[in-house]
């Protein structure tokens, strides 16, 4: 019933609600926004067309998010950026001290980004939803893939689609 109101909602404000309350669908161009990167670079997510890019919603309160960042940096970030990957961690609402943090508690190597009143992760998904949220964009900026949640089935998968890509060249 919440879900069918969130719709009707979000439908009569011309914006369509997909699975999982993401507002894009696997096809779409991936929306464009000013990446500020936790005590370093600014570039905008359309500078990297011609890469593949993982952008990973997360935050330093989400337990699941903590679950999962390891195997990112093992599994995709490790061994993709020696292929031309770009993994870029994307904070919900946090002071950049707090993500600073964040990252050398995690121990982490892919950078971490701001995201201010979540104005980012609202271009992606309903800012209410939750994050632990990937997106994979191929080198062209359109979305391939959106996971929610850490699942090994999912993720599995999603490594399976990422290495694919990176083998196109």
């Amino acid at each position: 019933m919440v879900i069918a109101l969130l719709v009707v909602a979000a439908l009569s404000h011309g914006q369509k609600v997909y699975e999982n309350n993401y507002l894009v669908k696997v096809g779409d161009s991936a929306p464009d926004f000013a990446i500020n990167e936790a005590g370093g670079k600014s570039y905008k997510l359309s500078d990297l067309k011609g890469k593949v890019v993982m952008l990973q919603f997360t935050a330093s309160w989400c337990s699941v998010c903590r679950k999962e960042m390891p195997f990112i940096e093992e599994e995709i970030w490790m061994p993709g950026r020696k292929q031309g990957l770009v993994v870029i961690g994307i904070d919900r609402d946090e002071p950049e001290a707090t993500v600073r943090k964040f990252a050398a508690d995690m121990k982490i190597t892919y950078p971490l980004a701001l995201d201010p009143g979540a104005d980012i992760f609202g271009l992606y998904a309903e800012k209410q939803a939750g994050v632990t949220r990937n997106i994979i964009i191929d080198r062209n900026g359109k979305i391939i893939f959106l996971t929610r949640l850490f699942e090994r089935e999912e993720f599995d998968k999603m490594k399976s689609v990422i290495f694919s890509e990176l083998a196109k060249k």
